[in-house]
Parts: structure tokens; sequence; C-alpha cells
């Protein structure tokens, strides 16, 4: 396999590495359409009046999950020092660690899978109509029917923030399962909140796979999937129609001569494989994105690059799969995804622990802004891809771009 794919003796060793993608079509997979994703915006809309009486501090924002798009140009100037390069274009981070109820972009997928489930339950018990206002579901009544339902869900720690904090809210029965690289915290926090929170002393797939057996052994339970949720990947796939009416606000218009970057933290792949896939719906050519993954950990590098997606693992190769980015701890990536982004994504590469401690420590000291190791794995796409020859010549207008650093918690 070396032979045939020579970045996996560079992967062996922990190398940072950078993978092109050679086969980019943009074309897009018939089973999820734009239709499904403005079914999911809309879903998220009739229950934004619950989300605002459940959870006050999104009133601001109308009970609408959504996460600042914030420009850094004094992590630029910082970068710039960092890598002795002159980069070009502006530089953005989108702040999902702000997102409200769980602080990280699975606050997207995670809860609009439990509301997805929500709503199928209350409907199906003729409790609940379409055009109902959705803030009836804060009633005592929903709390008891909900109370018959558990739900489930394995994660390394914030899917499970996600799904735990929304599934308790209304009134499910939650357990979540958690792998060794979880933080305690995070494990504290989800008690608090009411949830079972089940611990494990092996990584991310064997959480998964003992939440999933306890599921189905379960009367009336719904395992979230991580590695192989449509529903999941749609509710990442929505934040790409508010990203563009941010750029917007912003007068940016991404087109021919203005090329968009977006640089993305992979884990199982679900968040960045819904953001990539919702972006070229609406961008097609002129967005180009790039998967990032710690050395220890690069799970969709493995899987797309040798095309064997969630068939093989970097243990396979000798990697341990544990990183302090917790949340991209994963050692085999989704069943879904990256079938869904293989020919989309332009590229991926990956970062050991300690650059992730220097550019989030960077990015505290330049523009006071807090991020996890998971988000700041990012920021190099700033200057990786400004450095790597095949991307300038692969992308005309380059000096125009927009860069987005997406951080994922």
């Amino acid at each position: 396999m070396e032979n045939k794919y020579p970045l996996i003796k560079k992967m062996k060793k922990c190398e940072e590495i950078f993978w092109i993608n050679e086969n980019v079509d943009n074309k897009l997979v018939d089973e999820i359409t734009k239709g499904d994703i403005e079914d999911a915006k809309e879903r998220l809309r009739r229950f934004s009046s619950y989300i605002k009486k459940a959870f006050p501090k999104t009133l601001n924002k109308d009970g609408i999950i959504e996460s600042p798009l914030i420009e850094i140009p004094l992590m630029k100037d910082k970068l710039m020092e960092y890598t002795n390069f002159d980069l070009h274009g502006r530089m953005f981070l989108k702040c999902d660690n702000l997102l409200p109820i769980s602080g990280s972009i699975k606050a997207r997928g995670g809860i609009y899978e439990v509301l997805f489930l929500a709503e199928k339950i209350a409907i199906e018990n003729n409790m609940l109509k379409y055009e109902d206002d959705y803030s009836i579901l804060y009633e005592d009544r929903f709390k008891k029917l909900f109370s018959n339902y558990s739900i489930g869900v394995g994660s390394t720690g914030n899917l499970g923030l996600s799904i735990g904090i929304m599934s308790a809210k209304l009134g499910f029965s939650v357990t979540v399962h958690m792998s060794q690289d979880a933080r305690q915290w995070k494990k504290d926090l989800l008690r608090e909140k009411g949830v079972n929170v089940v611990e494990y002393e092996g990584d991310f797939k064997m959480a998964v796979d003992a939440g999933r057996k306890l599921s189905k052994e379960t009367k009336n339970s719904h395992f979230v999937d991580d590695e192989n949720s449509k529903t999941l990947f749609l509710g990442y796939a929505v934040a790409a129609e508010r990203l563009k009416s941010q750029l917007e606000d912003m007068n940016i218009f991404i087109d021919d001569d203005h090329p968009l970057m977006v640089y993305l933290p992979c884990g199982v792949g679900g968040g960045p494989g819904g953001v990539t896939y919702g972006l070229k719906q609406i961008y097609g050519k002129n967005v180009h994105c790039i998967f990032a993954e710690p050395t220890e950990a690069p799970s969709m590098l493995l899987g797309i690059m040798t095309g064997l997606h969630d068939e093989i693992s970097v243990q396979d190769i000798g990697l341990s799969g544990k990183t302090l980015a917790d949340g991209l701890a994963v050692g085999r990536p989704s069943k879904l995804v990256g079938k869904i982004v293989q020919n989309l994504i332009d590229g991926i590469y990956t970062i050991n622990d300690d650059r992730l401690y220097t550019l989030e420590r960077m990015l505290y000291l330049s523009e006071k802004m807090f991020i996890e190791p998971s988000a700041a794995a990012s920021i190099p796409g700033f200057y990786l891809t400004q450095k790597n020859e095949e991307i300038m010549k692969r992308i005309p207008k380059m000096e125009n771009a927009i860069h987005i650093a997406w951080a994922t918690g």
C-alpha cells in the first residue's frame, strides 16, 4: 500500500503533510438535495420559538442557533511573522465555538437530529402540527411524552454535549457513551444536566459500538449514529446558506474573481462534510474546502486517499488515534461522508498537537479569542494553501480570496 500511496510513509512517522485531491469535480450526490437542506432549515425555524423559551441566551438571535463570522487581521499579522511568509486575502474565523447551547459545531447537526426526532414523535402522537407555535413543546405534557423514549450517542465530547443537553431539556432519557479522549469537564457538565454518562477505556469507535448495541436492546430508543447519519449531515449543511448571508452583510460576494477558501477540522467527518456539501451547492467551483486532521488521527485522509473509506483505520498503519484535539480523535472515518465529499474537497492537511497549542495561544494573544485545540486545526489553512504551488495554480485569483477558518469548538 505504501508503494501506491507514498504519503502513508510520512503519516506513519506522524509527519505533517498536505494531500492534494486530484479528483475534484464538484459533482453532488443524488441522495442529498437542495430540498433536503431547505427542509432542515425550515424545521430549525419552526423550533426557534421553543429554543427561545428553553434557552433564553438565544433570544437575541430569535431562537436561531448561529455563530458570528469575525475578521481576524491581527492574527493574520501574527501568522505572517510566524511563517515568515506574505499572506494575501482577508482572513476570518467562523466562531462555532460561540454557538449557543453547547459551544461547538455539533450544536448544528447534533441538536438538529434531536429536534427532528422530537417533532416526529409529537406529530405521530397527535400532539403537534407543523403550523403550531412550537413553544408549546416546553409544556410538561411534552416532557412526559418524551420521557417514554431514550436517546443514545457515542462521542469524544462535543457531540455528546449537544445531544445530551438538548435531549435532557426536552425530557428524553439520554445516555452519552464517551471515549477515553473526552475531557472531564464535558462529562461533568453533562451529568449536571441530568445526562447518563458512560465512560470507556477505549476510543471513539468503541464508544459508538457500545452505544449502538445498547440502543438496539432498548425499547423506544434512538441512536444518533455519528458514523452514518444523514440527519446529522443535513443539520450541518444548513450552515452554508447562513454563512452566505453573513458574507453578503459584509458586502462580500463570492465569484470567479473572488474565491472562498474554507478550512475545516475533521473528526469522523459529519460536521465538515455537511458544511462542505452545503457550500458546494451554493458556490460550486468558487468555493474550496480543505479538511484538517491531527497527525495521530488522519482517518478521513486515509479513507479518501486510499478509496477504502471506513474499511481502513489509522491503527491499521500503526497510529494511535490519540490526540489532545479530543473532537478529532477518530481512528475510522464516517461510512457516509467520505463517499459524499471525496470529489468535493481540494485537500486534507495534518497538524501535530504542539502546533495546535501554539496556534491556539497565538489567536488568544492577538485577537483575545479562545478556542479548543480541535478548532485551532483550521488555522494552518491560511498559510499552507498559499505556500502550496499546486493549490496556487489550481485556484486563480487567490490574491483576492476570502479565507475562513472554521472554529469548530
